[in-house]
């Protein structure tokens, strides 16, 4: 990476990239050659951007919104900001040499066009956050695994793009890798998530639970919340042991790479579980030493299973 675009990318907007170290799991492991590592934070402070634009997170100033032609008022517009994002975004593979405005996406445009990368999987995730501003709770688990599919999916098969290892099959396990950990974030975030009015629980399976939303406002969760978290927690852990092959497909420092989202994702799991599944009084998040166990383990199955 060139000092200036690495200038580009630090400036970019204060606290966006810091909050790498916040995810569950590794986003740009110190292991990987620069040339990954560089690439990885770039599609991370894009993806970064977007949750922040759909969860009202940006810091304050209006920068983001001047970044992207707005008037700073209109920062708190939500889907026009979002609809400002997607123009800027089409700068980047535009055949007319238009340059991007926001910082973050400057910063983005060198890996787009190096690894040949498509608009889909950018636009997926501009599409999921439209979608949080209108759809506030999910009925079935098929409807949320069509929102995941959209949040979450893309991130994966970025990653798999950058690395010049995408194939189907897997893509498949990506899939299924990163749907898991978009439910362990939920889980996790019960709480955060009631307080902008969003339920990631799907509605038949509280009421296969007999929980009511006014159950999921309480300071701790009772016995019927705790089975349903334990439940979806047992859903998204299945889904995961999808991604043992994936891991064991690939080698190198890629390898420890995908160890790590997989891993990340069972130790999250493992706090939940830990904290009785009571999610309620705030996010059990997994400690590095767990986090370190879980890449072991899944290190140890990819080898025995591959």
């Amino acid at each position: 990476m060139t000092r200036a675009r690495r200038t580009r990318l630090d400036s970019a907007v204060p606290g966006t990239l810091d909050k790498a170290a916040d995810e569950n799991f590794p986003v740009a492991p110190f292991f990987l050659p620069r040339a990954w590592r560089d690439d990885l934070m770039a599609v991370y402070g894009y993806a970064r951007l977007v949750d922040d634009i759909g969860d009202g997170d940006l810091a304050p100033g209006g920068g983001d919104a001047r970044h992207l032609g707005l008037d700073p008022a209109q920062g708190e517009d939500r889907l026009a900001m979002l609809d400002a994002l997607e123009t800027d975004l089409r700068r980047i593979f535009a055949t007319t040499g238009e340059t991007p405005h926001h910082p973050l996406l400057q910063a983005l445009r060198p890996t787009v066009r190096r690894c040949s990368l498509t608009p889909d999987p950018f636009l997926g995730l501009i599409e999921a956050n439209r979608q949080d501003q209108k759809i506030r709770r999910y009925g079935t688990y098929e409807e949320l695994l069509a929102y995941c599919e959209l949040s979450a999916n893309p991130v994966g098969r970025l990653v798999l793009q950058l690395t010049g290892t995408a194939s189907p099959e897997r893509i498949r396990r990506s899939d299924a890798v990163c749907t898991a950990l978009q439910i362990a974030e939920h889980l996790q975030d019960v709480t955060e998530d009631l307080g902008r009015d969003r339920i990631y629980l799907p509605a038949d399976d509280m009421a296969r639970f007999h929980v009511a939303e006014s159950d999921l406002a309480a300071r701790s969760g009772g016995a019927s919340v705790r089975a349903l978290v334990a439940y979806e927690a047992e859903r998204a852990g299945d889904l995961l042991n999808e991604g043992i092959p994936l891991v064991g497909s690939v080698h190198g420092r890629l390898k420890l790479l995908l160890a790590g989202f997989v891993g990340g994702g069972r130790a999250a799991l493992t706090a939940i579980a830990a904290a009785g599944f009571d999610v309620l009084p705030g996010p059990p998040k997994p400690t590095k030493p767990s986090l370190l166990r879980e890449v072991g383990v899944v290190l140890r199955r990819a080898r025995r299973e591959g």
